[in-house]
């Protein structure tokens, strides 16, 4: 098994048992023009409880990777172990995450719970409660267009979140926020996560935001994809970003000599 380490910190406690294991998920699309290598031999475990980034050059396969671990596109080759106790797929959340426009925003944010049959009062509850996290309490009765883009994709999230679900996949969530609001969904995301401390697999552009968030970063190299580097994060939490960022300078630099390597290359 590839990719358990977790780091050297007091603040985060080892994995005691895996989450799920990508074992040489390979990744092939057929089109009229041919077909187009996406991921090959993937291969990397995620603890129970880690939050591991994932980043890799632009149209390496991170996203199709992320829909294979989700259950919503059956890979080509390999699989996606997951153990016993963790079989739930996860919650998606992309970065263009829809919203229902007839629907208010707590009704936007409990649609899931909706679904899984939970109470009228239990899904306002639970759906408020984020609300009032994330600063939209104000506009719980309001509609998905007289939300900014920002507070829109805060919903996709909520979405995800409300539902409990031990496992989150994030694809650049917060890709079409500013950074002001990116910042603070960054945090909020974190304090999320260390409430609850159930497993979530990020995918982003942004190095330092992998590295600030993540336990661990996974690279991936250009098309057709695998994981060229699996690098733990020794920060502990939780994590100031003015501070932790000039600590993490040397993880930055070496994410980017690695992407920088793997984009020059045939």
């Amino acid at each position: 098994m590839v990719g358990l380490a977790r780091p050297a910190s007091a603040d985060l406690p080892d994995p005691d048992e895996l989450h799920f294991e990508c074992d040489r998920i390979g990744h092939t699309f057929l089109g009229e023009r041919g077909s187009i290598e996406a991921l090959r031999d993937v291969t990397f475990g995620v603890g129970v409880n880690e939050f591991v980034c994932i980043v890799g050059p632009s149209g390496c396969g991170k996203s199709t990777l992320l829909r294979i671990i989700a259950g919503l596109e059956n890979p080509t080759s390999g699989r996606v172990k997951f153990e016993a106790r963790q079989r739930a797929r996860g919650g998606l959340v992309v970065q263009e995450n829809g919203t229902f426009p007839w629907m208010t925003v707590t009704d936007n944010v409990a649609f899931g719970l909706k679904l899984g049959g939970v109470s009228k009062d239990e899904r306002r509850k639970r759906a408020l409660v984020f609300l009032e996290r994330v600063g939209l309490a104000a506009f719980a009765d309001h509609y998905p267009h007289e939300l900014s883009v920002g507070m829109r994709q805060r919903l996709g999230i909520g979405r995800a979140v409300v539902m409990d679900a031990p496992l989150l996949l994030m694809d650049e969530p917060f890709g079409a926020l500013d950074a002001q609001t990116r910042r603070h969904m960054q945090t909020e995301l974190l304090n999320i996560w260390a409430g609850d401390r159930r497993t979530v697999v990020f995918v982003t552009h942004d190095i330092e935001e992998a590295v600030l968030l993540g336990d661990r970063v996974v690279v991936m190299s250009a098309r057709p994809a695998s994981i060229i580097a699996d690098i733990p994060v020794h920060l502990k939490r939780p994590r100031n970003f003015p501070r932790d960022l000039a600590a993490a300078t040397g993880i930055i630099d070496r994410v980017w000599t690695l992407l920088e390597t793997s984009s020059d290359a045939p």
